[in-house]
């Protein structure tokens, strides 16, 4: 079949020709094996045909033994494989070591295969066989695939490779690429190289004994594999005549140190963007270039600019993006797609948003379907002829036969409408582009950075009042234990008849309606009993609710904040995350029962370590717990000690034993709201992640999945792309909510160096072994309290009981005592707040040195440190929840 004169890229394409015909025709009907048969021209991987359609992709080779063994198969199959596989190994021998000699070069950084052609000069005809090659040195382990698939030589079993998280007082932490049977390792003072917050490293793993009955492990830095950032913010300052910038916040330890300041206009004090150029080590200081100047300290907006400077946030978007935009908006024509959607128009539609929001991605329909009053309907039922043959041909219908017949008994049909975004914003054009790069909207106090151009996150996709929008829909129907009996899906056409706040719907479930149309007031106590039945299902299956303070933050003119109050948590909030989260579910069930890959939003199950942290906090506490912990045993304890003042701090404990959520297309499921199948699609406007679903959701509409629709659907991307896209999308949400969440910061330390000497009772919100976090009851910012500051005794802190203990008194601090304390310094720079304990009406002295220098007896262990805005930084757990957008500030990530 191969002869030594034939080349091998010709050899292996007439192979697959040959594994194809015989493949075909044993396993498909002539007229699929015909059509399969006149695409055979298509590009083939290793990985199998990638490009056929999906479920119809070939086994991979190499995978096939029980093919080429089996004497029954067509004799071309057992040909094709067999040479297939020889051909694949002369060639991937003439990589292998050109491979391996190139990732040894000491300045390789890992990129991806792709990449890494291209960085060794591989002519685009060879690509095939080099990308065999690198499967082939995968196999016999001589490489692996790091953080997005990126190629790298094999590391000793001491060895890992990580990001590193630096700690102001000289240590860190290195997490590690992927899964570890140790977790993050804690690196000392001496140990970290010159590496700073954001290197990838490669790190020696060392044991450092037994502690609890645990081996314990840390680690020491051997390289810097690649820099994260070069830039970074913060003052510009001046002592005994050389200029250095002290970067924010506790990213960056040590000074940058600048020559010609003048060249940017920078003056002392200023807010300034300066690029490293020189890093420090062996006796070396830091050197660099002001390469921005964002203004003078506490000038309207530069706080902003700084943040979103630090976190290299986008801006403006690019002129082309915006041409897209407007295009796509003067072609928009609501009455020219209802032919093609079912119209939906007739029925009660209403929104529920904050008082300030602007973007309008949901809406809601609610109907009664036992006869009952409160029917949500405006009029007639909607009639499907209107819906037009096409809307007949894809309807979808998610329920089995048995399904409908159980749907017949259903109470309630709640509709939830999302804008339909996926209908403006087309794979490959500018706008989708710049969305993928953006991968979420940002919400700042007083500033939205959207995913999307204004002209449709504001205006055609955004679903306002009276106004005709295109939308994807799913309608569940329930029974009257809001238990889902059946969900279809469909493109439909909306019109929203009215815009509620979140005040307004409160209010109403208070007795407030006044003014408002009796159809809208029925509705929406409907919508609370449905609410209730799904939460209080949600529940019984092990959904966790925490009861933990929110504030909403008030601002001037000038961007500063004048106030705070409490967030609203009325119920008109829950009725609204209880609806979207069963949207959201009811399309990952409609996923996973076609197989399809897709973007799932998974939360993983608390590691053992931080359940076992948690137990022992809450047996220190008096509290039972067994050994095992199940959601529902979390969702029992919370339930009790809903407004008890140590309630806040058990909420706390078993939020911070969480994992963060994460986008990914492992079937993992969703620990917090007890869900086997959860996705993300009731925010497209906002997320990217939605808007990849509701693509998907497009395909299923018009046909089988894989080739490409009228809409200009891709191929259905394989696991590998989900991945590395999942990474991405779970690396710029948590950028969002960390930017988000510092800004707050930012913004009440700067109120509160007003307010140095001021006093407040606070709660303990977390334990060091340097000190005690108190958090202000207003502001909900924490400030440090010291150990030595604690009072004349010897302080034993018990870090994962989550106490200190005084030796002498037997005195106990524990997370959830509350404390008199005074305010004695503020540092905006350093994100920090230093406080006093009040005794007998006065302050204890404090002893040390200035703040954030070490005081008295410190031991540098990975129980260490925190984060901006009090957030620990190396222990897993979600961030503090962010609020959103401007004026009283609060967001839209509240939806899960």
């Amino acid at each position: 079949m191969f002869c030594a004169s034939r080349s091998s890229a010709t050899a292996r394409a007439a192979a697959m020709k040959d594994f194809v015909r015989g493949f075909a025709a044993i396993f498909l009907p002539n007229a699929r094996a015909s059509a399969m048969m006149s695409s055979t021209g298509a590009s083939f991987h290793q990985g199998g045909c990638r490009h056929l359609p999906y479920r119809r992709r070939m086994p991979p080779i190499g995978q096939e033994s029980a093919i080429r063994c089996n004497p029954h198969a067509r004799p071309a199959i057992r040909r094709a494989l067999r040479a297939s596989t020889h051909n694949g190994k002369l060639m991937s021998k003439r990589f292998s070591e050109r491979i391996l000699n190139f990732l040894r070069q000491p300045e390789y950084v890992p990129v991806r295969a792709a990449r890494l052609a291209k960085d060794m000069g591989i002519a685009e005809a060879e690509y095939g066989d080099f990308h065999d090659a690198v499967d082939a040195l995968r196999r016999v382990g001589r490489v692996v695939l790091g953080t997005g698939n990126a190629v790298m030589l094999p590391h000793p079993p001491n060895q890992i490779v990580g990001t590193f998280r630096g700690n102001p007082r000289g240590f860190g932490f290195v997490v590690p690429d992927s899964a570890t049977t140790h977790g993050d390792l804690y690196i000392g003072k001496g140990d970290t190289l010159d590496a700073v917050t954001g290197d990838r490293v490669l790190c020696q793993v060392i044991s450092r004994g037994r502690r609890e009955g645990k081996e314990a492990f840390g680690g020491r830095i051997l390289k810097v594999i690649e820099r994260g950032d070069s830039k970074f913010v913060g003052q510009l300052r001046n002592e005994s005549g050389l200029w250095f910038v002290q970067p924010d916040g506790n990213t960056l330890h040590f000074p940058i140190f600048v020559g010609d300041i003048g060249a940017k206009g920078a003056r002392e004090g200023d807010q300034v963007v300066v690029e490293i150029v020189r890093y420090p080590g062996e006796g070396r200081q830091a050197k660099g270039v002001i390469v921005e100047r964002l203004g003078g300290r506490g000038q309207p907006g530069v706080d902003l600019n700084s943040i979103i400077r630090q976190y290299n946030l986008p801006e403006s978007f690019p002129d082309e993006v915006l041409a897209d935009a407007r295009a796509v908006a003067k072609e928009f024509d609501p009455d020219r797609e209802v032919s093609e959607r079912e119209d939906i128009s007739d029925r009660l539609t209403i929104t529920i948003d904050p008082d300030d929001a602007k973007d309008f991605d949901d809406a809601i329909t609610l109907e009664r379907l036992d006869g009952s009053a409160g029917s949500a309907r405006r009029g007639a039922h909607a009639d499907p002829s209107r819906h037009g043959a096409a809307h007949a041909r894809r309807a979808a219908d998610s329920s089995s036969r048995k399904q409908r017949a159980a749907g017949e008994g259903a109470v309630w049909e709640l509709g939830v409408h999302i804008a339909d975004v996926s209908h403006f914003v087309r794979e490959g054009r500018p706008m989708d582009d710049e969305a993928r790069e953006r991968g979420t909207s940002v919400y700042f106090p007083g500033h939205v950075i959207p995913m999307l151009p204004e002209v449709l996150s504001n205006g055609i996709c955004s679903l306002q009042e009276a106004e005709s929008r295109l939308c994807k829909s799913a309608f569940i129907r329930y029974d009257p234990y809001g238990r889902v009996l059946s969900a279809r899906f469909a493109n439909t056409v909306i019109k929203s008849d009215k815009r509620l706040t979140y005040r307004q719907a409160s209010g109403i479930l208070d007795g407030h309606t006044s003014g408002i149309p009796k159809p809208i007031v029925e509705m929406v106590l409907e919508m609370d009993r449905l609410a209730k039945a799904i939460q209080k299902r949600r529940i019984d299956d092990g959904m966790i609710v925490l009861d933990l303070p929110a504030v909403d933050l008030i601002l001037d003119d000038d961007g500063r904040v004048i106030d705070a109050q409490p967030e609203d948590k009325s119920f008109s909030h829950t009725i609204i995350e209880m609806f979207m989260v069963e949207a959201n579910e009811a399309v990952a069930r409609l996923m996973d029962r076609l197989g399809v890959p897709c973007i799932r939003r998974i939360h993983p199950d608390p590691d053992e370590d931080s359940l076992e942290a948690m137990a022992r906090f809450m047996r220190a506490a008096g509290f039972p717990v067994p050994k095992k912990i199940t959601p529902r045993d979390l969702q029992a304890l919370l339930e009790p000690l809903k407004g008890r003042p140590e309630g806040y701090a058990v909420n706390l404990a078993v939020l911070r034993s969480m994992q963060l959520a994460e986008y990914s297309p492992k079937k993992i499921g969703h620990f917090a709201l007890a869900s086997r199948h959860y996705t993300h699609f009731t925010s497209p406007i906002r997320r990217y992640a939605d808007l990849m679903v509701h693509r998907l959701l497009q395909g299923y509409f018009d046909g089988p999945f894989g080739g490409r629709n009228k809409a200009g659907l891709e191929d259905v991307p394989d696991e590998d792309e989900l991945i590395e896209m999942g990474r991405r999308l779970s690396y710029v949400s948590r950028r969002a909510e960390s930017a988000e969440q510092e800004l707050r910061t930012v913004k009440v330390l700067q109120l509160l160096t007003e307010h140095v000497g001021d006093e407040f009772e606070g709660v303990v919100t977390g334990v060091t072994n340097f000190g005690l976090f108190v958090q202000h009851p207003k502001y909900l910012i924490d400030g440090l309290l010291r150990i030595e500051d604690l009072g004349d005794d010897w302080w034993e802190p018990d870090v994962k009981a989550g106490r200190v203990v005084g030796e002498r008194t037997r005195q106990t601090f524990t997370m959830g005592t509350m404390l008199r304390v005074q305010i004695v310094e503020v540092d905006v720079s350093a994100r920090q707040m230093n406080l006093a304990l009040v005794q007998g009406g006065q302050p204890v002295r404090r002893r040390g040195g200035p703040m954030g220098e070490p005081y008295g007896r410190r031991r540098e262990r990975a129980e260490g440190g925190r984060g901006h805005g009090g957030k620990k930084g190396h222990r897993k757990g979600p961030p503090p929840r962010p609020g959103g957008k401007g004026g009283r500030h609060k967001g839209k990530r509240g939806r899960r």
